[in-house]
């Protein structure tokens, strides 16, 4: 099989694109869905969400399915109404982000009420299957220098001084609820600049480091946050509610086997999983496809 990273390079200041080769699939991931009885598996664009990608399609063809991958779409405001199309069948997704695109207006926080939620509010032929305890969430990020001079450990204290700070994000976090919207109705946080950079990657966290921007959305599995001076500020209102990885699928397309086995994936997915993998893909330079079978063998699936 060929390696599914052949580089972390950003190709522009707004993304980065880990290409997906698994299987010999190059095709457009925008192209439609696979042939009759194949199950479309999609992906974001960034390591992470990759990754689990690949674990559902590996899971998925252990049962004799036929998968195709359609990965690094982009982000949700581009896959989401690839399911709702049929143009993908499974995606990786992260409930409560996704609550926020389907129904704003919502103010669930646990994953309970999310999931709620989110049953009520995707239209009719996508639904979400269980999701894992494994969680990653939108963080707002400063360097330590920066909360040491500011006094700086949740995000409402960024409210006096955000208007002399410069934000680096994804483009779309400049106008989602869980974003630069959200922070200025929850907290009253209003930055100098948007500084759109990529999806909590290296061009993010190379602005972090270089003083270009003085917070940063990255995401808590991410292995900066461990290896890097930085510091995660507090969200105490809860803007960033649940956000356990789940799959979102278009379920016509899926058998009630596929189904059995995306819900065995998210029983066995940890949070403590995801950390080790992404630490794997991001900091090791592993190959996905690799990862992702062995985590596979390791939780007994396939």
């Amino acid at each position: 099989m060929k390696s599914l990273v052949r580089t972390f390079a950003a190709v522009s200041a707004v993304a980065v694109v880990l290409t997906g080769c698994s299987g010999g699939d190059t095709t457009d991931p925008l192209a439609s869905g696979g042939g009759t009885g194949s199950v479309v598996v999609g992906s974001a664009n960034f390591p992470e969400n990759v990754l689990l990608a690949e674990i559902y399609a590996q899971a998925l063809e252990s049962t004799g399915v036929d998968v195709t991958r359609r990965f690094n779409i982009g982000s949700r405001e581009i896959y989401y109404d690839q399911v709702v199309s049929g143009g993908l069948t499974v995606l990786p997704e992260y409930n409560g982000a996704l609550l926020a695109r389907v129904n704003p207006d919502s103010g669930a926080a646990t994953t309970d009420d999310v999931n709620a939620a989110l049953r009520d509010s995707l239209p009719e032929g996508v639904e979400i299957l269980d999701s894992a305890s494994a969680e990653n969430k939108d963080a707002v990020v400063v360097t330590q220098e920066t909360a040491d001079r500011y006094n700086l450990e949740s995000i409402a204290d960024l409210a006096p001084v955000a208007g002399e700070f410069a934000i680096g994000a994804a483009p779309e976090f400049e106008t989602r609820q869980h974003g630069l919207v959200g922070m200025k109705e929850v907290y009253g946080v209003e930055f100098r600049q948007f500084v759109p950079t990529d999806t909590g990657g290296p061009i993010t966290i190379a602005a972090l480091e270089d003083g270009t921007v003085q917070a940063a959305n990255i995401f808590t599995t991410d292995p900066s946050l461990s290896t890097k001076p930085f510091v995660a500020l507090s969200d105490p209102q809860s803007l960033f509610s649940a956000q356990n990885v789940t799959p979102l699928v278009h379920r016509a397309d899926l058998s009630d086997e596929a189904v059995a086995t995306l819900n065995e994936v998210s029983a066995q997915l940890s949070t403590e999983d995801l950390i080790v993998l992404v630490g794997q893909v991001v900091t090791d330079g592993g190959d996905i496809d690799v990862v992702a079978a062995e985590w596979l063998q390791s939780a007994g699936i396939g």
